[in-house]
């Protein structure tokens, strides 16, 4: 009860607004196209992953958890084989390392986790690592016969990165959120258009593009504020 109370705290009425903004956009626009209800449930689940991940709260590995499991199905439907095993094989079981690893790095006077921020050289490595896995798994993913490989790859590859970082409390987590949610909605924008019912998945993660701006000023004032 103490955990779930911490959780609550500390909430400011934009982030609250902006929570509830996201929500329900995917429910209006999922019920107006008419999306299937694992669609919706996996989209509203995943926004409110990645609100609560900008917030610093441990629920967000939660949230994180159901939009796993469900947007696994939902790729595997649409033949995206890279966003299956980004799933299933990484994010399911980072989910239970990033919740006991942000346990432990808790703010306790703001009930947030730490934020921090990589050298430039820390950056420069992992655009080299993105770049050269991108090429080596769309390979793979090409001769496996998945619809856009290297799309695909990148985007498994780049969330591979962003998750880990996100986990060490990396502000640049943000910016790398932002290319593969962009890539990633064009992805899915021709799914949609080939007649996959994934309306809710595109307006999830062109949620999640607004979303990356939001928390990286976020995070930005934060550790500002921080070191004055």
């Amino acid at each position: 009860m103490e955990l779930l109370r911490e959780e609550l705290r500390g909430w400011k009425r934009w982030e609250l607004i902006w929570l509830g903004f996201c929500i329900a956009v995917i429910i209006g626009i999922s019920l107006w196209i008419g999306d299937t209800l694992i669609g919706i449930i996996c989209a509203v689940a995943g926004v409110t992953n990645v609100v609560c991940t900008g917030k610093g709260k441990l629920m967000s590995y939660l949230f994180g958890l159901i939009n796993v499991i469900l947007y696994a199905i939902i790729s595997y439907n649409a033949k995206y084989y890279g966003e299956v095993m980004l799933n299933v094989l990484y994010y399911l079981p980072m989910q239970f390392y990033g919740f006991f690893t942000w346990k432990k790095n808790m703010n306790t006077e703001t009930h947030e986790v730490k934020k921090l921020k990589m050298t430039a050289k820390g950056r420069i490595i992992l655009t080299v690592i993105i770049a050269v896995m991108t090429v080596v798994y769309g390979i793979i993913l090409h001769l496996l016969g998945g619809n856009m490989p290297f799309v695909d790859a990148f985007s498994t590859v780049a969330s591979v990165v962003a998750l880990y970082i996100a986990i060490k409390m990396y502000i640049e987590q943000w910016m790398i959120w932002l290319v593969v949610d962009i890539v990633t909605v064009i992805m899915w924008a021709f799914a949609f258009a080939s007649g996959t019912d994934s309306i809710a998945t595109l307006v999830m993660w062109a949620l999640y593009i607004a979303n990356a701006v939001v928390m990286h000023v976020k995070w930005s004032k934060e550790i500002k504020k921080r070191k004055i």
